[in-house]
C-alpha cells in the first residue's frame, strides 16, 4: 500500500489533523508530518512535549482486518520505529511498553495509536513523535534527542522516508499475515 505524504505547517497535533482529514472525506492512506506541533497528544490523555524542529508524524488508513486488531498492531509500532532509529546511533534503543522508545533511559520517541469510525468504517491513526534534533525538558520525564547520540547526521526527511517505506510494508504485511507471524518477523524472535 502506498502512502500519500502531506506536509503541514504549525499544528496542534498531527493525530488531530489526521482525524480532521478523515472527517473531510480525505480517505487516501496518508502520512502527514510537521516539525512544529504545539499540543501533541500522549497516551492516557497525557501531553507530548513537542520541541520545534523535531519530527511529528501521523499515518492513517482504513483498517477492517478482523484477524489483526488495532491493539495487536500497536505492538508492532515500537519495533518498526526502533529498526529505523538504530541506524543513527550506537546506543541501545529500548522499548518501554506500550509505546515509548528510550536511549540511555531517556525518551527519544513516543507513539500514540487511535482508532476512529467514519461512515461505518474504522480508520487506524498512528502518531509518532521523535526527538530528532532537540530534547524537550520536563519535570516528570527525561528525554534525549537523536542528534545527541547520533553516529550520523540527523536528517528529518531521511527518517521520514524510512518511516514511509517501513509503514507501507507493515500495512501490506498486516493484510497478508497474522499478528503472531508479524511479531516474529518484526521483532526477529
Amino acid at each position: 500500500m502506498r502512502l500519500k505524504i502531506l506536509k503541514l505547517g504549525i499544528v496542534k497535533s498531527t493525530n488531530n489533523e489526521a482525524i480532521k482529514l478523515i472527517k473531510k472525506n480525505n480517505l487516501i492512506p496518508s502520512l502527514i508530518y510537521t516539525n512544529n506541533q504545539t499540543n501533541g497528544k500522549g497516551t492516557g490523555g497525557k501531553k507530548w512535549v513537542s520541541k520545534k524542529g523535531n519530527l511529528f508524524i501521523s499515518i492513517y488508513f482504513e483498517h477492517n482486518d478482523k484477524k489483526n486488531k488495532p491493539e495487536q498492531i500497536s505492538l508492532l509500532n515500537p519495533a518498526v520505529i526502533k529498526n529505523i532509529l538504530k541506524k543513527y546511533t550506537n546506543f541501545n534503543i529500548k522499548i518501554k511498553w506500550p509505546n515509548d522508545l528510550l536511549i540511555k533511559n531517556k525518551k527519544i520517541c513516543g507513539i500514540l495509536q487511535e482508532v476512529i469510525t467514519f461512515k461505518s468504517k474504522k480508520y487506524l491513526i498512528i502518531g509518532i513523535g521523535i526527538n530528532t534534533l532537540h530534547a524537550p525538558h520536563g519535570r516528570n520525564f527525561k528525554s534525549i534527542s537523536l542528534n545527541e547520540c547520533s553516529k550520523n547526521k540527523v536528517n528529518n526527511l531521511n527518517i521520514l522516508e524510512n518511516i514511509k517505506k517501513s509503514y507501507e510494508k507493515l500495512i501490506s504485511d498486516i493484510t497478508r499475515h497474522n499478528i503472531n507471524y508479524l511479531k516474529k518477523s518484526y521483532y526477529k524472535i
